[in-house]
């Protein structure tokens, strides 16, 4: 149990700006062992958005306020650590022409045009998504989407091989191939939250959200395949990023269309 303990901590430690206790310690074997975590500390972080909402809206009687205080505290939770990488995979792919050129601009730590205008658009699009739905539809929806949403980046390990042949990317120790039982494991933890509130709702149409999810991540990995053969720990940050927005965007049909 102990063992399992320091590998949850340390994948707080990577994940958020969360302290932790000094016995975790750090190495990359135990990091990559630790990505089974991901989709947990989703639970942490997307309950810390949830209660954030749910107290700002109580106080302040106003959801879009208390949305907007929600996604203010998620990200500096995380440090902004997947929506950088998202804005890096814009810059990236949208100002280079080559494999080369594309890694080269991802590892630049300056915000260029393409960064800048995808990352407005996607905070954008969350803001947008949750501020559709019913205010007691919020917290279930981050409850929901940050787990499911690690899981999904979960898969790309899996299922493609690191692009970058240098070993100097932080993100290089968790990008190593995962074994068939820790995806399940950590897919497990994603959709925990999801069925239990397909559950919850009675209402098994939810689970349906896993097919837009699918094609997220197979529209991405092959576009990050075919120009720079493979993903980077940018990539990661920017499918978890899609996404959670397109959990987001299913649970805002759903219930605008009542099949949820």
């Amino acid at each position: 149990m102990r063992a399992h303990l320091r590998l949850l901590l340390l994948a707080v430690q990577f994940y958020t700006r969360l302290p932790v206790p000094a016995w975790v310690g750090y190495s990359d074997e135990l990091l990559n062992k630790a990505t089974v975590y991901f989709p947990l500390v989703g639970w942490l972080v997307g309950g810390v958005a949830a209660a954030i909402f749910a107290g700002a809206n109580l106080l302040f009687r106003n959801a879009d306020m208390a949305l907007l205080l929600s996604m203010v505290a998620s990200i500096l939770l995380t440090g902004a650590f997947h929506e950088d990488g998202f804005a890096d995979v814009c810059d990236g792919f949208g100002g280079g022409w080559t494999a080369t050129k594309i890694l080269e601009i991802m590892k630049d730590s300056r915000l260029g045009t393409y960064g800048a205008a995808g990352l407005g658009m996607l905070l954008a699009g969350k803001f947008l998504a949750l501020c559709g739905l019913p205010a007691g539809a919020v917290a279930p929806a981050l409850l929901v989407a940050h787990p499911l949403s690690r899981a999904t980046a979960l898969t790309c390990i899996f299922s493609h091989r690191y692009a970058r042949a240098n070993e100097d990317s932080k993100a290089k120790p968790v990008a190593k191939k995962m074994g068939l039982g820790e995806l399940t494991a950590g897919l497990a933890l994603g959709a925990l939250p999801l069925l239990a509130y397909a559950a919850w709702l009675h209402r098994p149409a939810v689970l349906l959200v896993l097919l837009p999810l699918a094609a997220v991540k197979t529209a991405l990995a092959r576009y990050f395949q075919r120009w720079i053969g493979g993903y980077t720990g940018d990539c990661l940050g920017a499918i978890q990023q899609v996404a959670e927005v397109n959990c987001y965007l299913f649970l805002l049909a759903g219930f605008a269309w009542k099949f949820i």
